[in-house]
C-alpha cells in the first residue's frame, strides 16, 4: 500500500474541507433573523472537525510511510502547526461559541498548509541528531503551544477590525493595513511559487561562491541575480540588478529574489483589492463584523488563548528543548538563533500576561500585543528557518 500517496491525498482533502468550512462560517455574518446564521455555524464547525480528523489521518499515514513522526522538516512541521491551530480553534469554539473565529482561523490554517506545500515533501530518513523521542515531545508540544497562541492573534485581529475607528486615518488604521498587506504577501508567495513551479521554470546562473564557480538554479524569473553572476540559460528573464556582495551564499540571492516576488505580489493583491473596494480593506470588512462581534467576548478569547498557550509553549519550546539539548549537545543552552527566538517569544507573552493582569491592558492594547506575538511566531517559523543559519537549520 502506498502510504505516501494516501497521506498526500488526505492532506489535500483536509485543505479543501477547511476551505468549504470557511465559506459556511462566512455565512454566519448574515442577519440572524433569516435563521441561517446558527445553521451555517453548525455546518462550519462540523466540517472543521471532519477536516481536522482527515488531517490526523494524513499525520498517521505519513508516520507509517516514514517510520517516524512527520515533524522533522519544514513541510511536515508547518502542516502540523496548521493542524494544531485548527485543534486549538475547535476547543475554544466549543467554550465560547464565536463563529467569527472560524472565519479567520481556518484561512490562517489554509495559508500555513499552502505555505508548507512550497517546500520539498519527499520523505527522508531522520538525521542522527533527530533520532530521539524528545523530537516528538519537544516539537509537538511547542507546536501545540504556538497553535493556541495563534488563536489569540485571530481573536485580536477580529477585535481590531471591528473596533478601530475607520472614519479617519490614524496609526491604528495604518498598522492594521500593514498586517493585512503581510497576509497578502504570504498569499502572493504561495501563488507565485506554485505558478512558476507548475510551469517548470528554471534559470541557471554561474557565480563565484567561496572562490569557485558554481551553478545556481532559480525557479522564478530573476528580479535580482547572484553577485557577479552570469545568466547561462536561454530564453529566460535577465535580472534587473545584482544581489549585494554580502549575499554570496549559494541560496542567499535566490531567497532574496523569492522575497522580492512575494513583496511585489503582495502589492498587486493588496492594492488590487483596495481598488475594487475603493477603501481600506479593514474599513470594508468592518461593517460586516460589527453586528456579529461582542468586543468583550473576543477580547476574553484572545486573553484565554494566551493564558492556555503560554505555559504549553514554555514547556515544549524551552523546558523540553533544554532537556533534549543537554542530551544531544551536552549543554542546556547555546544561543542558537532558534533558541534565542524561542526565548524572545517566551518573554513577549510573559510581558503580555503581566501587562494584562497588573496594568489592565485590555481591549485595543491587548489585541495589538496578540498580533505582535503572532508576528514573532511567524518570524521564528520563516526567517529563522530559511535565512538565519544555526543548529536548527535542518528544519
Amino acid at each position: 500500500m502506498d502510504w505516501t500517496a494516501i497521506s498526500g491525498n488526505l492532506l489535500y482533502a483536509a485543505f479543501f474541507i477547511y476551505l468549504i468550512a470557511t465559506f459556511f462560517f462566512a455565512g454566519t455574518i448574515r442577519d440572524k433573523k433569516k435563521g441561517t446564521s446558527r445553521v451555517a455555524g453548525n455546518i462550519g464547525i462540523t466540517l472543521a472537525i471532519i477536516g481536522f480528523t482527515t488531517q490526523i489521518g494524513y499525520f498517521i499515514t505519513r508516520w507509517i510511510a516514514s517510520g517516524h513522526a512527520p515533524i522533522s522538516n519544514l513541510f511536515e512541521y508547518t502542516t502540523f502547526f496548521g493542524m494544531m491551530l485548527v485543534f486549538a480553534f475547535i476547543v475554544l469554539y466549543f467554550i465560547y461559541k464565536v463563529d467569527l473565529l472560524g472565519l479567520f482561523a481556518l484561512p490562517i490554517a489554509l495559508l500555513l498548509i499552502a505555505f508548507a506545500s512550497m517546500f520539498p515533501t519527499e520523505i527522508s530518513p531522520l538525521v542522527p541528531s533527530l533520532q530521539s523521542h524528545w523530537l516528538y515531545i519537544h516539537v509537538t508540544t511547542a507546536s501545540l503551544g504556538q497553535g493556541i497562541l495563534s488563536v489569540s492573534f485571530v481573536a485580536g485581529l477580529i477585535f481590531l477590525i471591528s473596533q478601530v475607528d475607520q472614519s479617519k486615518r490614524s496609526k491604528h488604521t495604518i498598522w492594521l493595513e500593514v498586517v493585512i498587506y503581510i497576509i497578502a504577501v504570504t498569499l502572493a508567495f504561495i501563488i507565485v511559487s506554485s505558478s512558476f513551479s507548475a510551469m517548470n521554470y528554471e534559470a541557471t546562473f554561474e557565480a563565484p561562491i567561496e572562490g569557485q564557480q558554481a551553478e545556481i538554479t532559480y525557479n522564478m524569473p530573476a528580479i535580482t541575480g547572484p553577485y557577479n553572476g552570469e545568466l547561462i540559460s536561454e530564453d529566460t528573464m535577465s535580472p534587473l540588478f545584482q544581489a549585494p556582495e554580502w549575499m554570496r551564499g549559494e541560496d542567499a540571492a535566490k531567497k532574496f529574489n523569492t522575497f522580492l516576488w512575494a513583496l511585489l505580489g503582495g502589492v498587486v493583491i493588496y492594492w488590487g483589492t483596495r481598488l475594487i473596494l475603493r477603501k481600506r480593506i479593514a474599513a470594508a470588512i468592518q461593517p460586516l463584523l460589527n453586528k456579529k462581534v461582542n468586543p468583550e467576548l473576543v477580547d476574553e478569547v484572545s486573553y484565554r488563548a494566551v493564558a492556555i498557550g503560554f505555559p504549553v509553549f514554555t514547556l515544549g519550546a524551552l523546558i523540553f528543548a533544554m532537556i533534549w539539548a543537554q542530551q544531544a549537545w551536552d549543554r542546556f543552552w547555546g544561543w542558537d538563533p532558534k533558541e534565542v527566538w524561542a526565548l524572545i517569544t517566551f518573554f513577549f507573552y510573559a510581558a503580555y500576561l503581566h501587562l494584562r493582569l497588573s496594568r489592565g491592558w485590555q481591549g485595543m492594547k491587548s489585541a495589538w500585543l496578540a498580533v505582535g506575538g503572532f508576528g514573532i511566531i511567524m518570524f521564528n517559523l520563516i526567517a529563522v528557518n530559511l535565512i538565519i543559519s544555526g543548529l536548527h537549520s535542518y528544519a
